[in-house]
């Protein structure tokens, strides 16, 4: 390597202080050391402050064709891409009181998506809207939702605010029992669980949290009655009081700037410092907009998808900080392109020290205490966590009313009290209390649902996956007949969900569709389909650990604990249009290869 070659960092240096950072928040009760919001801590989930406390009605006892389990993105796209298919029988379940998900739940000041809108929100083209902003604020991505059910007349074919408590299959009638928390009496013939990938909001493992004696909420329950406002700002009751937010992920990222032009002061208590790249967000220019030719939603989502895959299209249609992260870390093409796997590796190592050098360089240079930024900056790989972007975040810690709390050291936060929360050996007392501690991203099939499962002979879902996932395609699995899952299962993943959610709806949608084409009753893989795409899955694996065993603890490694195939990213990784064009491929061939129908009468 020549002198002008080398690179302008120490990269030994750069891997001794990875190394070093990850083993400070190691725990040896890794995932285990957050809890779900069930039993003395299930008001941080069951409550709903944006819906009436009062709704009432009678059980409902009915027999559609399919029940949906969720009314997010994936739920709606679920139902969108069955009437597609002529299924026009189905039944949405939603626990909240309206549409959205996510985008319900998540009313928190700042709140945004991460991806830019044009890729984001689905149907666009169909429903003929044009995003506001390149990147969408909560209330314009709730109101999308609402859009959306009210032109696929979704509306009247759902019961809001009803929880689903269990699926429990009925062998003798070849359907499944959905059980709510409202006694309805509802037998499908096929379930699609769509409940999205941040459904279940985690708590951190720290004693006395209720004993605070203050307000406190998870931050996909922000009650506006305590803070005043709404999701733009004007907190107004907040203006003489100091705030605990804990948690400096993607969330706190929005929360933060937001809260700190409202409040007295605010605590922010970090364990895992985010990367924080530019937001550089912009209205939609309607002549730039009127321009775009039919397909273009997906033709975007499939360029995008190909930089997140490594590849390098000769036109960014994206063109934000999410593909300049994508071109920094991909392995050089061409005639420069690496001769083995090793080489390949050490390249993308120093291109991501370097893109990981740079972002720590902004830091310096917006936040003006050394000490303050020192603690701000990640030392990890860029993708080791997802990366965050936002153009606030950072300047908010110039504010007199914005504390740094750094707990990186110590693991966490030691305990919460009557008055606050305690820290370092140090207590701080606030008068309310910010849960911004994300969800239960995890091969967990358990926590990642929140229901019970049966199938054939009893057998729950949770104990059937217990020694690892085992599917098709990552949608269906054998001895769960006529069940199907939208989530992250032995398929490919996306950081722009929605993109991952549509093209697993339109797959499921036609698995049920041309189920009942052809007569048949029940559709399960066969045990040589199943078997046969495990191994595939197992083949695509890396071998050993690998990159995401090396990383700082979080959801992507199961807080550190990642071994080969246990990462909830363990998916079908050549990326979105490969698997896209291989499901293409397996519905056109016809023969519903791995497949079993049966017909009962």
């Amino acid at each position: 390597m020549s002198e002008a070659e080398k690179p302008a960092f120490d990269p030994d240096a750069l891997r001794a202080r990875y190394a070093d950072e990850r083993r400070k928040r190691l725990r040896d009760d890794g995932v285990n050391q957050y809890f779900d919001v069930v039993g003395e801590l299930a008001h941080f989930g069951d409550t709903d402050p944006y819906a009436d406390e009062a709704f009432t009605r009678e059980p409902v006892s009915e027999e559609p064709d399919v029940a949906i389990i969720g009314g997010g993105f994936s739920g709606m796209l679920a139902a969108a891409r069955l009437g597609a298919e002529g299924v026009e029988s189905f039944r949405i379940l939603e626990s909240g009181a309206d549409f959205g998900g996510t985008w319900y739940w998540n009313r928190y000041p700042g709140a945004q998506c991460d991806t830019e809108s044009y890729l984001y929100l689905p149907l666009l083209e169909e429903l003929g809207y044009m995003p506001k902003e390149k990147y969408a604020f909560a209330d314009e991505i709730f109101g999308h939702s609402q859009r959306i059910g009210e032109q696929f007349g979704l509306y009247e074919r759902t019961l809001f605010q009803t929880r689903v408590r269990s699926l429990r299959w009925d062998e003798e009638r070849a359907r499944w029992r959905v059980e709510t928390d409202r006694g309805d009496e509802i037998h499908a013939r096929f379930v699609i669980t769509a409940l999205g990938t941040i459904t279940r909001p985690k708590m951190p493992g720290v004693p006395g949290i209720n004993d605070f004696e203050g307000p406190s909420f998870h931050s996909s329950r922000w009650d506006y009655r305590v803070t005043g406002g709404d999701s733009t700002g004007g907190m107004r009751a907040l203006a003489d009081k100091k705030v605990a937010v804990i948690g400096t992920g993607a969330t706190a990222i929005q929360i933060v700037p937001r809260v700190a032009r409202d409040a007295g002061h605010v605590f922010v208590f970090q364990r895992t410092p985010s990367t924080v790249g530019l937001r550089l967000n912009r209205p939609t220019d309607p002549e730039w907009f009127a321009s775009l030719e039919p397909g273009w939603q997906n033709e975007r989502r499939e360029n995008f998808a190909a930089y997140a895959d490594g590849r390098r299209p000769e036109v960014d249609l994206v063109d934000d900080s999410w593909t300049a992260i994508f071109r920094a870390i991909s392995s050089p093409k061409g005639a420069n392109r690496p001769k083995t796997r090793e080489d390949r590796n050490r390249i993308v190592e120093l291109q991501d020290f370097a893109k990981m050098e740079e972002l720590r360089r902004r830091i310096d240079e917006t936040v003006r205490d050394p000490e303050v930024a020192e603690a701000l900056k990640p030392w990890y790989r860029v993708m080791c966590k997802r990366p965050t972007f936002n153009d606030e975040f950072l300047p908010a810690f110039n504010r007199n009313n914005v504390t740094l709390v750094d707990v990186g050291a110590s693991k966490g936060i030691e305990r919460i009290t009557r008055k606050g929360v305690v820290a370092n050996g140090t207590e701080y007392e606030v008068d309310l209390i910010v849960y911004a501690t994300g969800y239960h991203v995890t091969s967990d099939i358990k926590l990642r649902v929140g229901m019970e499962i049966e199938g054939r002979d009893g057998v729950l879902l949770h104990d059937h996956w217990a020694d690892g996932i085992r599917t098709l395609h990552g949608f269906t699995t054998r001895g769960f007949p006529n069940w199907f899952y939208i989530g992250v299962s032995q398929n490919a993943f996306s950081v722009n969900m929605t993109s991952m959610f549509d093209q697993q709806a339109r797959h499921i949608a036609y698995l049920i569709g041309e189920t009942r084409r052809r007569g048949a009753t029940i559709v399960e893989p066969s045990e040589a389909g199943e078997r046969e795409w495990c191994e595939l899955i197992q083949g695509l694996a890396p071998s050993g650990p690998g990159f995401l065993a090396d990383c700082t603890p979080g959801y992507y490694n199961q807080e550190g604990a990642a071994s080969e195939g246990n990462s909830f990213l363990g998916a079908y990784t050549p990326g979105l249009n490969a698997f896209s064009r291989l499901l293409e491929e397996w519905r056109e061939d016809g023969e519903l290869a791995g497949l079993d129908l049966n017909t009962r009468s």
